[in-house]
């Protein structure tokens, strides 16, 4: 593979792969992810939404084609219906009371993650934006799309899979590739800079969220 995404995807290689083969990961298609971890992991997950869709809005502002903003206001439907739902679902087996699905207390990680999302689309800038989308939903593709491996019984465990391994969502992620190397191609090379600087980041990050489903609380 060429391209801007991809050598940012190899500049970050060592983070990548440590967050794609995690612990979590193994033990989410296990099965085995106790639910005195996966509750922390999806109350923080939650707090992620809103900035997220807020970012997702940024590179719909900031796109410089029509077609790119059916695509990503495409996405923003499934993710606030379907992936929304699946959080729902998961909130009520796990009897997380509502206070906690709103307003829990975060860890520095997810505060830090928010950050990044918040300061990615106040650049304004569709390249920034589509750096951190890159990261958010090509990793998720990449631990969560092993056609060989056995999916879990349980629906906690084998949706969160799913809804980041299927048609849909792999090609969003090609797409979303294409374009941060269309984009990425043309920019100014403080603009590349500044794009590879928040997908830097937010890599960095995918793997500390990770690692912070086994802390304790």
């Amino acid at each position: 593979m060429t391209g801007f995404a991809a050598t940012l995807r190899t500049e970050t290689a060592s983070n990548w792969q440590a967050a794609i083969t995690h612990r979590f990961v193994d033990e989410i298609f296990a099965g085995t992810l106790q639910d005195q971890h996966l509750r922390p992991y999806l109350v923080q997950d939650y707090q992620f939404c809103d900035a997220f869709v807020a970012l997702l809005g940024a590179a719909i502002a900031s796109a410089d084609q029509f077609a790119a903003r059916v695509r990503l206001s495409q996405f923003a439907a499934m993710v606030t219906s379907t992936e929304n739902t699946y959080f729902q679902r998961c909130f009520d087996l796990l009897r997380v009371p509502p206070i906690e699905r709103t307003t829990p207390t975060l860890d520095d990680v997810t505060l830090q993650f928010q950050e990044l999302m918040h300061e990615a689309a106040e650049t304004r800038r569709y390249a920034s934006a589509l750096a951190v989308l890159c990261v958010a939903e090509g990793l998720y593709l990449e631990w969560a799309d092993q056609p060989g491996r056995a999916l879990p019984t349980e629906f906690q465990h084998a949706e969160w899979i799913t809804l980041h391994a299927n048609d849909f969502f792999r090609d969003f992620v090609a797409w979303l590739r294409s374009e941060l190397d269309r984009v990425g191609a043309t920019i100014p090379v403080e603009q590349q800079d500044e794009a590879r600087r928040f997908f830097h980041r937010a890599v960095a990050l995918e793997k500390a969220f990770f690692d912070a489903v086994y802390t304790e609380r």
